[in-house]
């Protein structure tokens, strides 16, 4: 059970895709616009990369090591082509938003390198757990930055959500200020790179302060000099 904790613990946050590792840059920049979108690309994400995961384990023993990119890069280009299909046939309007940026899911290296580095070395159920955490983590790091975008660019959140869950959802966007005329920094690509920095730089801090106070909390402390405190010898 702790393996699988851990395993947690990495995807999540050690080892995020985005912030640690900083792999998929192109779709985390180039989509996470506002919350829908950078969901939408988010969870199809995910869903690939557990596929291959659990696809990349299942059939590890059966590969030979010549071939095994080929074969790695083949499952995910079938994943993602279910995706994209699935996507286009129920989710028409979001896949339009998203456009080529699903078929790109194929060359995001975060994917080939957990089917590389982790799936094909270990069982189904941890590749499969290794993926589901690799692409929530992944899908954090994508929603926080289209949250941010999204409000300070629109003055909204959960913008046109009804492309991605259906229309009963489509009153629950919410607006953070009225007659809000927009930053237009925050939806362009630079705003993207500054966003991420910052999620950077904050984890980076966190982890830095979390460091610090385990170092405090393991310093011994010094024992008081030999006689000190003891009461005075009578005269």
């Amino acid at each position: 059970m702790s393996d699988y904790r851990d395993i947690a613990r990495q995807g999540l946050w050690h080892n995020n895709p985005a912030l640690v590792q900083i792999l998929g840059l192109c779709p985390l920049l180039a989509v996470s616009s506002t919350v829908t979108n950078a969901l939408g690309l988010g969870l199809a994400t995910t869903f690939v990369l557990v596929g291959s995961n659990l696809t990349v384990s299942l059939i590890r023993d059966w590969v030979r090591d010549e071939l095994r990119i080929p074969v790695f890069v083949l499952v995910i280009a079938a994943l993602v082509t279910a995706v994209e299909l699935l996507m286009n046939a129920y989710r028409h309007d979001l896949y339009k938003v998203l456009g080529i940026f699903i078929p790109l899911i194929v060359t995001n290296c975060a994917i080939i390198a957990r089917a590389e580095s982790f799936a094909s070395k270990n069982r189904p159920a941890p590749a499969a757990l290794d993926g589901l955490m690799m692409g929530l983590g992944f899908t954090g790091v994508l929603v926080v930055l289209g949250a941010l975008r999204e409000a300070l660019g629109q003055g909204t959140l959960l913008a046109r959500l009804d492309l991605l869950l259906g229309p009963a959802f489509r009153d629950w966007e919410i607006t953070l200020a009225e007659d809000y005329r927009g930053f237009l920094l925050a939806i362009l690509p630079p705003g993207a790179f500054f966003g991420l920095a910052l999620l950077i730089a904050l984890k980076n801090l966190i982890d830095a302060r979390r460091a610090a106070r385990a170092a405090q909390a393991a310093t011994p402390v010094p024992e008081a000099a030999e006689g000190e405190g003891d009461a005075a010898p009578a005269r």
